[in-house]
């Protein structure tokens, strides 16, 4: 996966987070923000961070992850890939 693609999938993991009237409010208080902050942040260089932030609620619950997997017609793991190569985690470290 490259990070592109795994910018895209995170996107559209935060769209489906945002159309969730039960998780949205609770996403929106695990992060302290509310939704004008979210706007804000999606408009600047912080971006990335509400990306994250969006794959890691999601990825807490596999019910979370099952269902915005099925939404975007991916595999269940690729949640976790795309949180994986845009946190660097997914980076070889050889020491």
């Amino acid at each position: 996966m490259t990070p592109h693609r795994a910018e895209d999938i995170a996107t559209q993991a935060l769209l489906w987070l945002c159309a969730q009237e039960d998780l949205f409010p609770v996403f929106l208080a695990a992060t302290g923000a509310d939704a004008a902050d979210l706007r804000r942040s999606l408009q600047s260089e912080s971006d990335l961070a509400v990306l994250l932030a969006a794959l890691d609620f999601i990825l807490m619950r596999d019910d979370t992850v099952i269902a915005a997997s099925q939404a975007q017609g991916l595999p269940f793991d690729a949640l976790a890939r795309a949180q994986a190569i845009l946190s660097g985690a997914g980076q070889m470290h050889w020491t």
